[in-house]
């Protein structure tokens, strides 16, 4: 099937057009009723009360461009059943989105309405149906509901600064219409060309400074439509070449997600728990303005872009047009993402990577181990005399210079290395009551096992005290 130009730029247009409109009078009306998200020195970088539903003007613009008027013939209206099938999922992510603008929703609701959406989408065709060349089965539907929550949580995550979600799910709105008309898919492309219009009508209004924002409904409703077109896309393939196409299409707000949820797993925080580490938050810290971040990621967004339609190349062009760059579109593309990643400096990475390869990992791995021993051998300890032995063998390891115990009134000590005039920190950690205490010291330069000091005080305490106990509660001879 093929597809002229003119239809499409005149769904375009009226998906633009009906945007542009529309924005400042929802804008204004929600201003005047004091429905406004107001200024948060936390997270949020505006200054004064801005509207955020800028949703209801891109929702209502996307189905004008898509509604067929009586009378009206264009080549369009054959392929608009494909859109229209989509109508409940819309609705429901739509206002899912809606009533956490107003009312605000917690993150299970919110997901809540999100896998009801996807459900809806599944049941009217929307499926991945294989990666990589794996034909999907039974997973085929847990595939793309998670495809598709992760689209929608994407847009949702990167809606920090004025015109950014809107900018980039342009671009990739324009990247996946861009594809679709290369591969002889008109369906696609007419579903997601007026998207693409109502953004750009959209960001009239919301680029800096912004005087509306998206909100959920708006970022959740992009997210959830690319991600639709994406799966609409890969069923046309089920190679790698034919998911890439997508994921390179949203590869920024996927990116930020998957960030997102590895960063909140090392530093142990909720996934759903808000925070200031977004990739536009980091570019805000290394001293760039709002504008400026904006345009670097529309920027990044736009070479992603470029390779995902030399990806597309095989489909629409000639046979092994594209094909032949994807290996180096993959590997140009992973390289940038690793140094952009560097660029970003993510205290929770640094440290993960330090530990996995700076040999941290296993000092610590084996030092875990070794408390796990003293803790057993401390509670086959028979004598004060057996509790002092492996203390002072344990606290050598770990990197202590002087042990002194006193223990059921008797005292050791013992020095393991002579520092001189090195400067020493000590601590002294009670073990029950009167003078049974264990003291030690450790030089400050001291690298040995640094992680571990505080679990290895904390064993030798709660060991010697479980002797202690033990020893009060025998009978006495």
């Amino acid at each position: 099937m093929e597809l002229g130009a003119n239809p499409l730029l005149w769904a375009a247009c009226r998906a633009f057009l009906a945007c542009l409109i529309l924005t400042p009078i929802v804008r204004d009306v929600f201003r005047i009723y004091g429905l406004v998200d107001h200024p948060d020195r936390a997270r949020k970088v505006h200054a004064y009360p801005i509207p955020r539903v800028g949703g209801i003007p891109i929702m209502i613009a996307y189905a004008f461009a898509l509604y067929q008027f009586a009378g009206e013939k264009t080549p369009l209206t054959e392929y608009a059943p494909m859109a229209w099938k989509l109508t409940p999922a819309v609705l429901m992510i739509f206002a899912t989105g809606l009533i956490d603008d107003f009312f605000g929703l917690e993150p299970w609701q919110k997901l809540a309405g999100q896998l009801a959406a996807a459900g809806l989408a599944c049941w009217a065709g929307v499926r991945v149906f294989g990666i990589a060349g794996y034909a999907a089965t039974w997973w085929s539907i847990p595939l793309t509901v998670a495809w598709l929550i992760v689209c929608t949580n994407a847009f949702n995550l990167v809606d920090g600064l004025d015109g950014l979600a809107a900018g980039m799910g342009l671009v990739a709105a324009l990247t996946i219409s861009a594809a679709a008309l290369m591969a002889g898919n008109p369906p696609l492309a007419y579903a997601s060309v007026p998207l693409a219009g109502a953004l750009l009508g959209f960001l009239c209004y919301n680029l800096t400074p912004a005087t509306i924002f998206l909100g959920d409904s708006g970022s959740l409703l992009i997210g959830f439509l690319l991600g639709c077109y994406g799966a609409v896309w890969s069923q046309k393939s089920a190679t790698l070449i034919g998911i890439t196409i997508p994921v390179l299409a949203l590869s920024i707000p996927l990116l930020d997600i998957i960030l997102a949820i590895v960063r909140r797993f090392l530093r142990n925080q909720p996934i759903f728990s808000a925070d200031r580490g977004h990739i536009h938050h980091r570019l805000l810290e290394r001293g760039l303005t709002p504008r400026r971040a904006v345009l670097v990621l529309y920027l990044v967004c736009a070479l992603a872009a470029g390779f995902a339609l030399v990806v597309a190349l095989p489909y629409g062009i000639h046979e092994g047009g594209g094909r032949r760059y994807y290996g180096f579109a993959i590997l140009a593309l992973g390289a940038a993402a690793v140094l952009g990643i560097r660029q970003l400096r993510y205290a929770e990475f640094g440290l993960a990577s330090r530990l996995l390869f700076g040999g941290e990992f296993q000092r610590t791995l084996g030092g875990q181990m070794q408390l796990e021993r003293l803790a057993e051998e401390l509670g086959q300890a028979q004598t004060e005399k057996d509790c002092w032995r492996l203390i002072a063998s344990a606290a050598r390891e770990f990197g202590f210079d002087r042990a002194q115990l006193s223990l059921r009134g008797q005292c050791w000590e013992e020095n393991f290395r002579d520092v001189g005039s090195q400067e020493c920190w000590s601590l002294r950690v009670p073990l029950g009551g009167g003078p049974d205490a264990l003291q030690l010291e450790r030089p400050f330069e001291s690298d040995v096992l640094p992680m571990m000091v505080a679990r290895f005080l904390d064993t030798v305490r709660r060991g010697v005290q479980a002797k202690l106990q033990e020893w009060d509660e025998q009978p006495v001879a």
